[in-house]
């Protein structure tokens, strides 16, 4: 049986972990870092190789994810032509995927915090490998709404834990980079997406892109099931803690009756309640360096319907200031680069003539863009973020990551109202890529500090906090895709983008609002948890 050992603070490990046991250590207030509780195997500790390979792994798979978001584009109306549908049922089609991309995650991250990462990512890539193959078959455009929507609920589910898995093997310092190394991948997805299904489809018919998904879909379902070697462990989640805390609080008082536990103070010291679920277990312990030991573990841990139900634990993120605010302005970033890609593609084919290919050579601009401000963007993050740390004594807080988006807020609205009047006027289209690589450069740069800082402010739930983000993402991009063509045909391109530009500027002072009172903020969430 495994058990739970929770020593003094200041005490040092002693023995490494046996089996699912946990040994974990307070601090100066009894509470535990569930960060960094001692674990076999952790994967903190993997090899430099080891971990490559799980990046190369989830980045591959996200890239195919953002790929299927858009790579029918180019073909849309071949498939209006060949399955007699109405341009109203080719809107669902794309719609349908972002709704359910953007909201399902919410069960994986459920999942993945009860099974582990790579259950789920096995059984999402084989959905997404059926819906890739219905797509390529089907006879009528209902069926396609139908098995867009189950593509999308099997490809999301990477973008929903990658980051959580990426928080498992990489220290706080590191996470930076490596999630804009990470984001670099999907960024590219969507950029490679027009050229791809553009070219497959005038070589063969629309049907290509959805078999060309199902290949890149076998080789990722291979390579989890192969390569892939699951870093989640079950004493770093809080879903296993809470339940534990549960089953310690209703077993403690009989075990306190038969027997004495702590040397030199009375058996009613155990009795405490442990109330810090953010952190893990907290118990009042005595005052010398004695360490106090109970029997139950996680092995005795049985899950119930309200620890896998992934509402609770959404709602609690969605209950900190400072996680609305940043997911706010994730979602506006996210469903402004969407609704980009979707009106320039129709701007450069309406007003500058360019067939499908040629518009997926200038959309590729802003994925270059994306690229470049996700991996620059991510190591200036931890860079800030090192310097931040040793001005402040080698201590650090969540909200230092933010400060590093400040740069590209600079950049990012004057070039999306140059982007906005330069296609209003019809200048030359090497203007607009111009302007879309920096547009992209600078979103992006920003979203992957908010992204890492999502993760950073909330250890124990980052895999529901991702999924969170995804959740908001997905619905204002469905929502920004709804609302573009009319606003588009009503304001223009210059008069839509200006409207854009003020958005942009609300968001980043939603950011620079949590970079000054999010740390305020999140105690506060923390303490008003502690009461319940």
């Amino acid at each position: 049986m495994a058990s739970l050992t929770v020593a003094k603070a200041g005490s040092e490990p002693k023995t490494p972990c046996q089996k699912s046991g946990v040994k974990a250590f307070t601090d100066s207030n009894d509470t535990i870092d569930i960060e960094h509780v001692p674990v076999n195997d952790d994967p903190r500790q993997w090899s430099r190789t080891r971990k490559t390979i799980t990046l190369c792994i989830i980045s591959l798979a996200a890239m195919v994810s953002a790929l299927a978001s858009n790579i029918q584009n180019p073909s849309n109306f071949l498939i209006e032509e060949d399955l007699h549908a109405t341009s109203s049922q080719i809107s669902w089609t794309l719609a349908a995927f972002q709704l359910i991309q953007g909201n399902f995650p919410l069960l994986w991250s459920a999942a993945s915090e009860i099974k582990g990462r790579k259950p789920v990512y096995l059984v999402a890539s084989a959905i997404f490998v059926v819906g890739n193959a219905a797509l390529a078959l089907s006879k009528t455009i209902e069926v396609m709404i139908g098995m867009r929507a189950l593509q999308a609920a099997g490809s999301c589910a990477v973008m929903a834990i990658s980051a959580a898995t990426l928080a498992d093997i990489y220290e706080p310092h590191e996470r930076g980079t490596m999630m804009g190394i990470f984001y670099a991948a999907p960024l590219l997805g969507p950029a490679l997406g027009p050229i791809l299904g553009g070219s497959l489809s005038q070589a063969f018919s629309w049907r290509a892109s959805f078999y060309f998904l199902l290949i890149c879909g076998g080789i990722i379902f291979l390579s989890f099931l192969i390569l892939f070697k699951d870093t989640y462990r079950r004493e770093r989640s809080l879903t296993y803690r809470s339940a534990l805390q549960r089953l310690h609080t209703s077993r403690e008082p009989v075990q306190s009756s038969s027997k004495s536990t702590i040397t030199g103070h009375e058996s009613n010291k155990d009795q405490t309640s442990v109330k810090d679920t953010e952190k893990q277990l907290q118990l009042n312990v005595s005052d010398d360096n004695s360490v106090v030991t109970s029997t139950l573990g996680l092995d005795d841990v049985r899950l119930s319907i309200n620890d896998i139900n992934p509402f609770p634990p959404y709602f609690q993120i969605l209950s900190r200031k400072n996680n609305v605010l940043i997911l706010t302005a994730n979602g506006l970033v996210f469903g402004f680069t969407y609704c980009l890609s979707y009106t320039c593609a129709r701007t450069l084919a309406n007003t500058y003539g360019y067939n499908a290919f040629s518009v997926g050579l200038v959309l590729l601009c802003l994925g270059v863009g994306s690229i470049a401000g996700s991996v620059i963007g991510g190591r200036w993050s931890d860079r800030v973020l090192a310097k931040m740390m040793e001005a402040n004594g080698g201590k650090w807080y969540a909200e230092m990551r933010l400060e590093s988006s400040t740069l590209g807020m600079l950049w990012l609205p004057l070039a999306v109202i140059g982007y906005a009047w330069v296609c209003e006027k019809h200048v030359n289209v090497a203007v607009i890529c111009i302007l879309l690589v920096l547009i992209g450069f600078s979103s992006i740069w920003m979203y992957t500090s908010t992204l890492a800082y999502l993760v950073d402010a909330n250890p124990g739930r980052s895999c529901t906090a991702v999924a969170t983000n995804s959740s908001f993402r997905g619905s204002l991009a469905f929502i920004s895709v709804m609302i573009a063509v009319p606003l588009q045909n009503a304001l223009g391109d210059g008069g839509l983008y200006t409207v854009w530009a003020c958005i942009l500027v609300v968001t980043e002072l939603l950011v620079i609002l949590v970079l000054r009172k999010g740390e305020s903020w999140r105690r506060e969430g923390e303490e008003r948890e502690l009461k319940y």
